[in-house]
Order: structure tokens, then sequence, then C-alpha cells
């Protein structure tokens, strides 16, 4: 027999109850829920396989969140008239969940689990990531799959100096600070959001605020679970173990692959020595040994260099490259590298490296952004590219994957606070291509797009650099060892790590994992206090490198302005027809792009050459600008009549220079004082106001000859 519905409903965030319901839709999944907030409707569900796959040995988990446009009245814009593929901001929303959710799994759990989060109802002050995790962990609380808590997700964001839980989509627009923050009852898992510069102790104060907004999601989650009945989770096969194998392993390798830990100064040698240690190991177990033997011994090797690389970072104070906890791997670091680009750095960190570029383009470049609720045109655009090469593997090249998405969107979203404002004329794109790479190539990304922009020439303000940061702990003797700057083997071992950007001022952009139990606030300041000091480290490098951006943009850039005029106006630009702006364009050779924004328009132009710029804008100035009585401008002479001359002194706007307006001398005829088309200065005497028409003079502008002196007395 089927479920009945039931739900619990509490209050937090912007004002509006939530509800967590289960028992009405998709009743045939392990666990169904669906999550409402005002309009916003979310239904999550999970299935999990009942067995393992033969010879599994990770834990296989997708999380994939959509948005369906009919949510929001909407049919999708793309050729087939459906959602195709997951958008960068769904996969974004898809990475939030999947981190958060990973590791409340049991280590030994090797079953497939898929978690398919879907807006079915859109609401547009309601912003539906701060509410995706909630419904998959809800889904998982009442399904039987064995998870070990229950956790949830909320956004906080400081407007006006005021920490806010879920703000609406309308109160984010102002806010300074946006993180997005995961927790079980008593940890926090995950962290993502951005700031304007905040200091490490409001980061700090974010992460108590969401923690408390936490436990009272987790709090209507097992109340619903305990409606719903569920008391026990499914047993599960477990992987098979050898305790002689496991014993045999550790006998042979534990020295030698301390050794190999604590003298192996490089990627290249470690991996080289690891390997032929782990061959020895198969080698041992004798040519007679069984396949199953060698897939233990190679588990076992794992799980043992796991153990030996913490211990020697907890016990010894030594890394597997010989720094210290505190120390920045080598830095270079140069600037206009590439020729053609319009900016371009190279940045090299340790054995990870990046070349990045930036492009600065026209509106019609413009990204646009489409979401269920709202689509919007971005002119800031990062991608970053993450070719095997970079780590001397040989994979498929099949499109970017949702690591690349991932660790763009961290430094776009560093990179963004420092950008110039909206009259920025340029759209800018950067792209960083990872070269090289053993550890943070999304912070190697911060640092070459923050030079890189100042080698285009973008007024970029201040150097905002990054450094990942990395946490081993020991339960048992409490000990614990904060790394700066981490390798890649050192985040694969580690139990928090963590990516922190930001200026000499404060924070721009975090990304945190946190895998342990019980870490407390104190080693949480500790470790962004260190990560400070590391990111401090690299900024003087890098001013060091480019003190400030170019005063302008190469030569070879294309040039661009922003002209606002008012919006009576825009109409007399456009002409009719759009005749008006196609002949600036065509006579001059620049772009011309005009949009209404409010009571204001944007004219941007965009050209090749400064000559071309300097036309179309004085073209534009001339329509949009309103004649002054008083005013000297240079006119262009149009028609010659027996009383004197009509000159164009603003375009489309003609005055009549009348024949005793054109010099002091009293002329009689009007006949080769001038010719069509030639350039005249003239003053603008008056205009009638009942007409409109427009009074010039010329003879303004002239000195006044000397009047001859006349006689005092008559002879």
């Amino acid at each position: 027999m089927l479920s009945q519905p039931i739900s619990v409903t509490f209050s937090q965030g912007n004002g509006k109850d939530i509800t967590i319901g289960t028992g009405k839709l998709a009743r045939q999944a392990d666990g169904a829920v669906t999550v409402q907030q005002g309009n916003c409707i979310i239904l999550a569900t999970v299935v999990a396989n009942k067995e393992p796959k033969d010879g599994q040995s990770f834990f296989p988990m997708s999380v994939d969140y959509q948005e369906k446009f009919a949510s929001a009245g909407r049919i999708p814009g793309s050729f087939f008239k459906r959602e195709g593929r997951l958008s960068d901001s769904e996969v974004l929303i898809s990475r939030l969940v999947d981190r958060a959710l990973r590791p409340l799994f049991p280590e030994d759990y090797l079953c497939d689990v898929q978690v398919l989060i879907t807006l079915i109802s859109s609401d547009k002050e309601v912003m539906p990531d701060a509410l995706a995790c909630l419904a998959a962990s809800a889904a998982l609380a009442v399904s039987d799959i064995p998870v070990k808590e229950i956790i949830s997700e909320v956004r906080v964001a400081r407007i006006a100096g005021e920490f806010v839980v879920n703000p609406t989509r309308t109160q984010l627009a102002d806010a300074d600070m946006d993180f997005i923050i995961a927790a079980t009852e008593k940890n926090l898992m995950m962290v993502e959001g951005e700031s304007q510069e905040c200091s490490e102790e409001d980061l700090v104060k974010t992460l108590e605020i969401a923690h408390d907004a936490i436990r009272v999601q987790i709090a209507a989650q097992a109340e619903l679970r305990a409606k719903k009945g569920i008391t026990t989770k499914r047993d599960y096969k477990k992987p098979e173990q050898n305790e002689a194998i496991q014993q045999l392993v550790a006998d042979f390798c534990s020295a030698k692959m301390y050794e190999i830990s604590k003298s192996a100064s490089s990627k290249e040698q470690r991996s080289e020595a690891f390997a032929a240690l782990k061959q020895a190991l198969i080698e041992s177990l004798g040519e007679t040994a069984e396949a199953s033997d060698k897939s233990f011994a190679k588990k076992y090797f794992d799980d043992l260099q796991w153990e030996i690389v913490r211990n020697m970072i907890l016990d010894d104070r030594i890394r597997l490259d010989g720094r210290q906890l505190d120390q920045v791997r080598p830095l270079a670091m140069e600037v206009d590298v590439l020729p053609t680009p319009h900016g371009s750095a190279l940045f090299t960190r340790g054995e990870t490296q990046s070349l990045t570029t930036v492009t600065l383009g026209t509106p019609l470049d413009e990204l646009l952004v489409e979401s269920a609720a709202q689509s919007e045109y971005s002119k800031f655009i990062l991608h970053y590219n993450f070719p095997p090469f970079s780590t001397g593997e040989v994979k498929m090249m099949r499109g970017v994957g949702r690591r690349e998405v991932g660790h763009g969107n961290l430094a776009m979203r560093s990179l963004k606070q420092m950008m110039p404002g909206g009259d920025y004329a340029y759209t800018t794109r950067i792209v960083s291509d990872i070269l090289e790479s053993n550890g943070s190539s999304s912070m190697a990304t911060v640092c070459a797009g923050s030079l890189a922009l100042m080698d285009a020439g973008v007024p970029f303000p201040k150097h905002v650099s990054g450094v990942a940061m990395g946490l081993i702990t020991r339960g048992a003797d409490g000990k614990y060892a904060i790394l700066t700057d981490i390798l890649g083997d050192e985040d694969h071992l580690g139990d928090m790590d963590f990516k922190v950007t930001g200026t000499r001022d404060g924070i721009c952009g975090v990304q945190m994992d946190i895998k342990v139990d019980g870490l407390s606030m104190e080693v949480m300041r500790e470790a962004l206090q260190q990560a400070r000091n590391g990111r401090l480290h690299i900024l003087d490098a890098m001013y060091e490198c480019v003190p400030a951006a170019r005063p302008e943009v190469k030569p070879h850039t294309p040039r661009m302005e922003k002209l606002i005029i008012d919006k009576e106006f825009i109409g007399a630009v456009i002409g009719p027809g759009g005749k008006v702006i196609q002949e600036i364009q065509r006579v001059t050779g620049a772009t011309v792009n005009i949009e209404e924004v409010g009571n204001t328009g944007e004219v941007s132009i965009f050209s090749a050459t400064k000559d071309s710029l300097m036309q179309a804008i004085n073209w534009v100035r001339g329509i949009t600008a309103i004649p002054e009585v008083g005013s000297v401008y240079e006119g262009t002479v149009k028609s010659i009549k027996e009383f004197g001359a009509f000159v164009e002194f603003l375009p489309k706007k003609e005055g009549l220079l009348h024949i005793s307006e054109i010099s002091w001398k009293r002329l009689e005829t009007m006949d080769g004082i001038f010719k069509e088309g030639d350039t005249v200065q003239v003053k603008l005497l008056d205009v009638d106001p009942r007409t409109g028409k427009f009074k010039l003079s010329h003879k303004a502008l002239l000195p006044r000859p000397e009047q001859p002196a006349r006689n005092s007395e008559r002879s």
C-alpha cells in the first residue's frame, strides 16, 4: 500500500515558510520529497542500487540539478525547444549538493546512488540553489539508504551590514557577502561564496549564523523522517577484506614508503618511486598469486600511503616536497607573454602553471546567462581549461567537465569583485589554460587572471591572489597540521581543503570542503589567518611583477567608449529605420550599439582605430548636444544663398549665417566668400523662440576693427 502524503513546515529566512513534504510525488523512488517556499517548489528523488557492481572500488554517486523552464511559464529558447544538457549554473548547483552529500555515506558503501533535483515551480524572489541541498538531504532522510547523518545547506548574505539567511533575489543584489554553507548538526561540511573584501572574522561569523539556521532545517527533516516511520537503514554488502595481505603490505612497504615520502622532492620522482615500490610488492606475491590477492595488495598499498604521509606530516612536520607547513612554493610570473591577445600572463607556482589571456570585446560579445527564473547578460566571462597533458596523462577530450566549470566559477567570482562597474564599455573574457598542475590550478588562474587584466589595461584597482590550504588531523592525540599551498597529493590525503582568494584588504572568494568531524572555530580561525599570510606573500610578488594596470589598452586593442545620453535622444541617434546609426557606422567605420537603460540611453562605440572612434563619438555627441546661445561651434557650409549661408554647426542642426554676420567689412555679394563643404567657426547668437531657427555669426569671433578718430573741431 502506498504511503499517504505527510509534511513539515517551519519558518526561516525571507519571511516565507518552508514546507517539506513526501508521499505524494515520485513514490517509487527510494526517497522523494518536495520543498516549497512561496511559489518555488523543488522535487528531489534518490535511488540506490541494492548491490554494488562486481569489482566496484569507488563510490559511484551522481547528483543532477535541473530547472524546468515550465516552472516559470517559459519555453526554452533552443532550436529543439526542450531542456538540453545542464547549464553551467545547474552544474554549479549540482556540485554544491554533491560536495555536501558525499561525505555522509559510509566509506565501505559502493552501491550506485543517483540524486535528481528538479525545479518544478519557480518564484522570482526565492533562490532555489539555497534549497536544493535541503531537498536532497530530506529525500535521503525519508529513504532507507544508509547515510550517517542528516545535513542541510543555507545561503547567508550581508546586506547593509546585517546578516540575512536565505535572502530574496532582490535583497541579494545589494549584498557585499554571499556564501552558501552546508553542515550536519555538529560539523561544517562545505562553504562556497564571494565577498567584497570581507575580513576573516566576518567569514567566521557567517559560518556560525549559517550553522544555527541549518540546525533548524535538520530538525525539520528529522521530524519528517519520524512521521514517515523510518527507523532503520538497509543493510548492504561490504567489500571483502584480506587481513593477511594487509599485514604483508604493511611489513613490506611501511619503511620504504616513509623514505620515499620524506626524500622525493618532485611529483615525478615520487610517482616513479611509489610505482616501483608497488610493482615490487606485486612481484613479491609470486607468480602464482591470485588476481584477488593482487587487487587487495594494490588497495592496501594506497591506504597505507595515505596513512604514512599523514603521520609524517603530523609527527615530523615534514611535507612531501620538504617545505615548511606555511611555506608557499617558488613563484615565477610574467606578463605580455603573447603578442596578439589584448592581455596575457604566465603564472607558475611550483609545479602548477597557468597561461591566461584577456580579450576585450563589444556589447555584442556579452554572454547570455539563462535560467528558469530569468535571463540576463554578463559582460565578464572566465573560462578555465584543464587539458590532460597538464598532469602527464592521456585522456579523451570530451568538452568541459564539471570540475572545470566549478574551478572557473571560483576564479570568476573572485576577480569579479575588482572589475570596473557597469559603465565600463568592454565585454571582458579571461581564458586560463592550465599547462601544468600539481595543486590548485584554480588559484593559479586567479593570480594569472589578475596579472593579465592589468596587462590588458583594464582599470583593475587591486591585485587578487589565491592560495589553496589543507588540514590534516588525528583524533587519537588531537594533533593537526595546517598546510599552505597544498600539493595534489596533500589535497587527496587531507581532512579539509579550502581555497581563499582576496586582496591585501580582504577576502573575495572561498571554496571549502571539510571531511573531518568536530572542527573547532579556533582551528578555522588559525587556518584562515595562515591562508591570509600565504595570500599576502603571493600578492607581494604580483605587485613586483605588475604594480598597477596599464594606463591605456594596448595599441592593437580595439577602442571602445560608452556615452550616456538622455532617453529622448535615442530615436535621433538611431534615425528613421536606423538610417542615422547606419550612416555613422558607414562613414566612420566604427560599430555603434545603443540600449535603453531606465531613463537613459547607453551608446557603446567600438572601433579598431582611435581616429575612427573619436569621429563617431563626436557625431553622437553632436546629435545629442543641446545648442547653447553664446557657444562656439565648428560648422560646415551646406548651402549658399544671396543673403548668406546655411551652416550645419551640430549634426542635423543648421543655422543662418547672414551676409552681415560674416565680416565686419560690408559685403555686397556672397560670390567667392564660401563654397559648399567649407568649414567655418560660428557663434550661436540667438534661437527664435517661435520658429526654433538658429542665428549664427562669424564676425563675432573676429577682432572689431578700430574706428577712425573724429576731429574735435571743424576747421
